[in-house]
C-alpha cells in the first residue's frame, strides 16, 4: 500500500491517494465531482485577498480590474454515495479565509435570529433600515465568503419564502455556494405550502451554481453498517430491558433527573439527563412543537441521546415525520451516539414514501444505519475527546 500524504492540494489527489492505500474503492463518479470542486479551489486561490481599504477587494482576480464570478456547485444524488466525504475534503482545502460550513437548518436558524435582531434594532431606533434582509446578508458575507451546505433541504415555509431574497443579496456580494443534497434543485420544497414563493430561488440557484449528480452505484454507508446493539426492535419488554441496561451502562449508574435547556425565552424539557447523556421518548421529541433549532441545542448539550418507543409512521403523522428527520440530522451532524427502540427497522419505519418527506426520509434511513456502525462510533469518541 502507498502511504497517504498528509496534505494534498486537490480533492482528486486525495481520493486517488486513499484509493491507492486501500482505504477507499476507486469511484469514477466521485472523481468527476472532485474535478469540479478542484476547479473552484483553483479559482479561489487565484483571487486577491481582501484589503482593509476595500471590503470587496478579494472579489477581483489577480491582475484584473474586473470582479470575479466564481460559480458554485450543487451536488445531488442518492444517500451514501460519498457527498459528505468529498465536501469535507473540499472545505478543508479551500484557501478562502472566511468560509463557513453548516447544516442548512442550523444556518437558517441563524438567519432568522439575525432578522429578528435587526427588526428589534429598528424598533429601538438604532437603524433606519426597514428591510432586514440586506444588512443580514452583508453581515453573513462579512463572516463567510464561501458557504458550504451539506444535505441542502427545504421543508419550512418561512425558509422557503426568504431564500430567494437572501441569496439574491449574497450572490450580488460575491458569495460562493457549494451544496450537497439528495434531490435535484427542481425537487426542492416539492409539494410545499405556497411553493410558488420558493420557485424564484431555483432559477437564482441555476444562475450562480453548476448542478451535477453523484450517481455512484454503491451505497458506502450501508457497507459500513456494523449492526452494533444500539437500535432495538420490536417494541416489547425485551427491548425496554435492553434500553434500560444500555442507559445504566452509559451513565455508570449515576443519578439521572429532569433538566430544562434554555431556548430563546423558553426551555426544552429533558425528561432524564445524567452528565452528557439524555433520555427521551419519541413523543417527547416529535409529537411536540419542536423545530430544527431545538434539536441542534440538544445535540450541542448531549453527546449520547436515547429515544424510546419510535412507532411506525403513517401518512397521518406528517409533522412527526418532519421532526424525526430534523432530529436525526442534528444528532448525526454532531456525531451524537443514538440509542433507539422502535417498532420496525429503519427502512420499514415510514409506511408510505410521498413528496418531500419521502425523499428526506431516505437520508434518515441511511443515517440510522450508519449511526450503528463501528466507524460512526469512532467519530463519536473523537468528538467526546474534544469536549
Amino acid at each position: 500500500m502507498e502511504p497517504i500524504p498528509e496534505y494534498t492540494s486537490s480533492v482528486c489527489e486525495e481520493l486517488k491517494a486513499l484509493a491507492a492505500s486501500g482505504v477507499l474503492t476507486p469511484d469514477a463518479a466521485q472523481m468527476a465531482v472532485a474535478a469540479k470542486l478542484d476547479h473552484i479551489l483553483t479559482e479561489l486561490r487565484e483571487t486577491k485577498p481582501a484589503k482593509k481599504s476595500s471590503a470587496l477587494g478579494w472579489l477581483f482576480a489577480k491582475g484584473s480590474g474586473k470582479p470575479r464570478k466564481i460559480r458554485g456547485l450543487y451536488v445531488y444524488g442518492s444517500v451514501g454515495r460519498g457527498k459528505t466525504m468529498i465536501m469535507d475534503m473540499f472545505f478543508k482545502k479551500a484557501s478562502t479565509p472566511k468560509k463557513r460550513r453548516a447544516h442548512f437548518h442550523e444556518f437558517m436558524a441563524d438567519v432568522h435570529n439575525r432578522i429578528h435582531e435587526q427588526r428589534q434594532k429598528l424598533k429601538r431606533g438604532e437603524t433606519k433600515q426597514a428591510d432586514p434582509v440586506p444588512p443580514v446578508a452583508a453581515a453573513l458575507f462579512a463572516e463567510a465568503e464561501l458557504l458550504c451546505f451539506d444535505e441542502f433541504s427545504v421543508t419550512d415555509i418561512t425558509d422557503a419564502m426568504i431564500l430567494a431574497r437572501l441569496f439574491t443579496e449574497l450572490f450580488s456580494l460575491g458569495c460562493v455556494l457549494v451544496a450537497t443534497s439528495n434531490v435535484a434543485p427542481d425537487n426542492l420544497y416539492r409539494d410545499g405550502l405556497n411553493r410558488g414563493l420558493f420557485v424564484p430561488f431555483i432559477g437564482l440557484l441555476g444562475n450562480h451554481v453548476d448542478v451535477v449528480t453523484l450517481d455512484s452505484p454503491t451505497d458506502y454507508r450501508m457497507q459500513k453498517n456494523a449492526n452494533l446493539p444500539v437500535y432495538l426492535t420490536p417494541l416489547d419488554a425485551r427491548s425496554d430491558a435492553a434500553m434500560e441496561a444500555a442507559w445504566h451502562q452509559v451513565t455508570d449508574g449515576d443519578k439521572a433527573e429532569p433538566v430544562e435547556l434554555p431556548m430563546k425565552g423558553r426551555s426544552i424539557h429533558v425528561p432524564l439527563a445524567s452528565g452528557r447523556a439524555a433520555r427521551f421518548s419519541f413523543s417527547d421529541l416529535c409529537e411536540k412543537p419542536l423545530g430544527a433549532s431545538d434539536y441542534l441545542a440538544i445535540a450541542a448539550r448531549f453527546d449520547v441521546v436515547f429515544v424510546e418507543h419510535v412507532p411506525q409512521l403513517g401518512a397521518e403523522k406528517r409533522n412527526e415525520v418532519k421532526r424525526f428527520i430534523n432530529l436525526v440530522d442534528a444528532l448525526y451532524d454532531q456525531s451524537v451516539r443514538l440509542f433507539i427502540s422502535a417498532a420496525t427497522s429503519p427502512d420499514e419505519m415510514l409506511t408510505e414514501r410521498r413528496g418531500t418527506e419521502g425523499f428526506e426520509f431516505d437520508r434518515t434511513v441511511s443515517r440510522l444505519f450508519e449511526m450503528r456502525s463501528a466507524e460512526y462510533l469512532v467519530l463519536h469518541n473523537e468528538k467526546r475527546q474534544q469536549i
